[in-house]
C-alpha cells in the first residue's frame, strides 16, 4: 500500500530528493541526548505498514509524531532505571537466551530436513522388522551384524510369521509388524532406512539406540491431512434460563433428525457467534491443531461428507459436528513452521549441530593451543566411577588449552567439565573414552555459547529483533506503573471522569422477551394462539414438543436489536409480535418489556471507561515528557525518508 498524498506535494519530493539515499547512520530526530536513525524509523514504519488499521497513521507525519512519543516514553523508562530492575534483566536474558535458538542453527541443513521431513509425512510405509537389543552403551558387535545378514536373506524368501515363531523371544529379538506410519513417528535413524528401502525389498542390518535392525517394507500408500466441518455449540456460559445446554444441544438434534437444515439451525442458536453467520463452518485444520482434542476426535471420525456426529461435550460447551470436507497433507509452505520446530526437536538436530559446529571451527578459527589429552587420562582415576573424583590440586590451572575467536580456554575450565560430568561415566568406558568424548562436549559446547555471546554483533536481524523487545519490554513496564495501574488505582479521578462524561456511556434501547422458532409455520401459529390464550411458556414447551420431537425451540433473555435471534426488521414493542421468516425458519417474539436507552452506571461502563480515563491520563503525561526531553527534527533528513518511501 501507498501514502495518499496530493500529487504536486509527490512530484515536489522526486524532483528535490528523488536521488536521495538514506546512509545507516543518518540521524532523523534526537530525544534530549539520544540520536534515533532514519533506517530505524524506515525499517519501522514498512514492517508496520500493512498491520495499521487506521489510515491516518499511515500518513508518514503522523507516524512520526506517534514514533516521537514511543521514543520520548524510552527516554523516560531509562531515566527511572526501569532498564536496571532485576526482573526486568532476567525477563531479558530469558527471552535473549530463547531468541537465540533460532539463530543457533544451519539453515541450509535444517531446510534440507524439512523438505525430507515434508516428503515423508506426505506417506505412510507399511513395514515388519526384526530387532536385536543392545545396551545404547555396548560396541558394535560383528557377530551381531552377521547374524541379522543371515536373518534378511530369510526375509527376503520365507514367511514373515514363520520366522518370527521361530526367533521372536520378546526380549532380546525381536520380529514385528509396525503397521503404517510416516514421518516422525518412529527414530530418525529407522525412518530413514525404512523410507529408502523399496516396496518388497529387505534393508541391510542398520543400528539405531535400541540394537540392531532390519526392516522390510511392504506398502507406501499417501497420507490423509485436513478435514473441514461446521459445528453447532451452545457453550457452557450460556446466559439462556429456560434450558441448560445439554438440553438445547439435544433440542437441535432432534430437529436435524428431522430434516432441518444444520446451516439454519446454527446460524439461530450456536454461540460461537464467528462461524454462526457462516452456518457454523470453519476454517479447515489438521491433526493437533485445535485445543479441544474431543473436538477434533468427533470431526476426524466423520466419514462422509455431510455425515453429521452425535452432541458431545467439551471444555467449551455442547457441540454438533458436520462433515464438509476432508483433504490431503496441507502444502509445504502451511506446515514449514511446524515442520522446522519439529526438526529441531529429534534426531535430526544432531545432524543440524554438527553442521553448524564444523562451520564455527573455521568462522572462530578454534584451535587446541596445547594438546593435552595423555595428561587428563592420566590424573583420572577410579573414583571417577563412583563419582567421587576431586581435581588435582596441582593443575596448572591457567594454562591454555583452546582458542576460539580472542577467548582463551584453560586447563582448569575443561577439569571443571570433567568434574561435573563424572556422573555420566560408565563402567565400560576407559578414561581414554571419557576424555575424548568429554573434551568433544567441552569444544563444542563453548564454541556455541561464544556464537551466542557474540549473536548481536554479528547477526543484525537477531540485533534488532531484540532490540524492540527490549525497548517494548521497558515501555511495558513504564505504562504499567505510570498509567495503568496508577489509573486503577485513582477512584477518585474515575469518579470525577465518569461524572463528567456519562451522557458518552449508555445502553442502546433493549428488551426483555422470550423468542420462539419453528421450521414450520403451523407450529409457530400455534405458540401464537397459545400466547395470546396468555398459555406460559413451560405450558407451550410441554405441548408442542411431545414424544419426542422437537417441533418449537425457545430463546430467552435481554436483547438487543442486533441478537441473533431478532428478525432484522424486528420493531421493540410491548406484547406479543407478528410471525417473523427470518434465517429459514418462523419466529415470534414475546416482548415483557421495553428498556429504553439509559446511562450505564459506573460499573456498568468501567472498563471502556477507563480506557477512555487511560488515553486522557496518557496524553497528559506525554505534554510533561515533551517538556522535559528536547525533540530536534532534522527536516532534510526527513525528506529524504519521505523520498525514499513515495519513490
Amino acid at each position: 500500500m501507498r501514502i495518499k498524498i496530493v500529487t504536486t506535494c509527490v512530484i515536489l519530493f522526486f524532483v528535490l530528493f528523488g536521488n536521495a539515499q538514506i546512509k545507516n547512520d543518518d540521524i532523523l530526530f534526537t530525544v534530549g541526548d539520544t540520536p534515533v536513525l532514519a533506517s530505524e524509523f524506515l525499517r519501522v514504519y514498512n514492517k508496520n505498514l500493512d498491520l495499521v488499521k487506521d489510515e491516518s497513521q499511515k500518513d508518514i507525519d503522523e507516524y512520526l509524531k506517534l514514533f516521537i512519543n514511543y521514543k520520548l516514553k524510552l527516554a523516560e523508562a531509562r531515566a527511572l532505571g526501569f532498564h536496571k530492575k532485576p526482573q526486568y534483566v532476567r525477563e531479558l536474558n530469558g527471552y535473549k537466551k530463547q531468541l537465540a535458538k533460532n539463530y543457533l542453527t544451519d539453515h541450509e541443513v535444517t531446510d534440507a530436513l524439512v523438505k525430507e521431513a515434508y516428503e515423508r509425512i506426505s506417506y505412510d510405509i507399511k513395514a515388519k522388522h526384526i530387532l536385536i537389543r543392545l545396551n545404547p552403551l555396548q560396541k558394535d558387535t560383528i557377530a551381531t551384524y552377521n547374524r541379522l545378514l543371515k536373518l534378511r536373506e530369510r526375509l527376503l524368501n520365507e514367511d514373515f510369521d514363520s520366522l518370527k515363531k521361530e526367533i521372536h523371544n520378546g526380549n532380546t529379538v525381536l520380529v514385528e509388524d509396525l503397521g503404517y506410519f510416516s514421518g516422525f513417528k518412529m527414530v530418525y535413524d529407522f525412518e530413514s532406512v525404512a523410507f529408502n528401502t523399496n516396496i518388497g525389498e529387505v534393508s541391510m542390518p542398520f543400528r539405531t539406540q535400541f540394537g540392531y535392525h532390519i526392516v522390510k517394507v511392504f506398502d507406501k500408500r499417501k497420507s490423509r491431512g485436513e478435514v473441514t466441518v461446521g459445528h453447532i455449540m451452545i457453550s457452557n456460559n450460556q446466559k439462556d434460563t429456560l434450558v441448560k445446554p445439554e438440553e438445547r444441544i439435544q433440542e437441535i438434534y432432534k430437529l436435524i433428525q428431522q430434516g432441518e437444515n444444520f446451516e439454519s439451525l446454527a446460524k439461530q442458536f450456536s454461540d460461537d457467534k464467528s462461524s454462526a453467520k457462516k452456518g457454523g463452518k470453519l476454517l479447515p485444520f489438521t491433526g493437533g491443531q485445535l485445543s479441544s482434542v474431543a473436538f477434533e476426535g468427533v470431526a476426524f471420525s466423520l466419514n462422509k461428507i455431510g455425515e453429521v456426529s452425535e452432541p458431545f461435550k467439551s471444555d467449551y460447551g455442547w457441540h454438533i459436528i458436520k462433515l464438509y470436507n476432508k483433504k490431503p497433507v496441507a502444502s509445504f509452505e502451511d506446515m514449514k513452521y511446524d515442520l522446522e520446530n519439529k526438526v529441531r526437536l529429534d534426531a535430526r538436530s544432531k545432524l543440524i549441530n554438527t553442521s553448524l559446529q564444523n562451520k564455527l571451527k573455521k568462522q572462530y578459527n578454534v584451535s587446541s593451543i596445547n594438546p593435552a589429552r595423555s595428561y587428563f587420562i592420566s590424573i583420572l582415576n577410579d573414583d571417577y566411577y563412583d563419582r567421587a573424583w576431586k581435581i588435582p590440586s596441582d593443575i596448572a590451572k591457567e594454562k591454555p588449552l583452546l582458542k576460539i575467536g580472542d577467548t582463551l580456554l584453560t586447563y582448569n575450565d575443561f577439569a571443571n567439565l570433567l568434574y561435573k560430568r563424572q556422573k555420566e561415566a560408565k563402567r565400560n568406558q576407559s578414561f581414554q573414552e571419557i576424555v575424548d568424548e568429554k573434551y568433544k562436549v567441552f569444544v563444542n559446547k563453548n564454541i556455541l555459547a561464544y556464537h551466542e555471546q557474540n549473536l548481536e554483533n554479528e547477526n543484525i536481524e537477531f540485533a534488532q529483533i531484540l532490540n524492540e523487545y527490549r525497548e517494548g519490554l521497558m515501555l511495558f513496564d513504564l505504562m504499567e506503573t505510570k498509567i495503568w495501574n496508577a489509573v486503577k488505582k485513582d477512584t477518585i479521578g474515575i469518579q470525577n471522569y465518569y461524572d463528567a462524561n456519562k451522557d458518552n456511556y449508555k445502553w442502546e434501547q433493549r428488551i426483555d422477551a422470550v423468542v420462539a422458532t419453528s421450521a414450520k409455520e403451523k407450529d409457530i401459529k400455534e405458540v401464537q394462539q397459545m400466547l395470546n390464550n396468555g398459555n406460559k411458556i413451560e405450558e407451550i414447551k410441554n405441548k408442542l414438543n411431545q414424544d419426542n420431537t422437537q417441533k418449537v425451540i425457545f430463546t430467552s433473555g435481554i436483547m438487543t436489536a442486533t441478537h441473533q435471534a431478532l428478525p432484522k426488521t424486528f420493531i421493540f414493542k410491548e406484547g406479543i409480535s407478528k410471525i417473523y421468516f427470518y434465517n429459514d425458519a418462523y419466529h415470534i417474539i414475546k416482548v415483557n418489556k421495553v428498556l429504553p436507552e439509559a446511562n450505564k452506571t459506573l460499573e456498568e461502563t468501567k472498563g471502556t471507561m477507563i480506557s477512555d480515563y487511560q488515553n486522557l491520563v496518557e496524553k497528559n503525561w506525554l505534554k510533561e515528557l515533551e517538556g522535559k526531553y528536547e525533540v530536534k527534527i532534522n527536516k532534510d533528513i526527513l525528506a529524504k525518508v519521505k523520498s525514499q518511501i513515495y519513490n
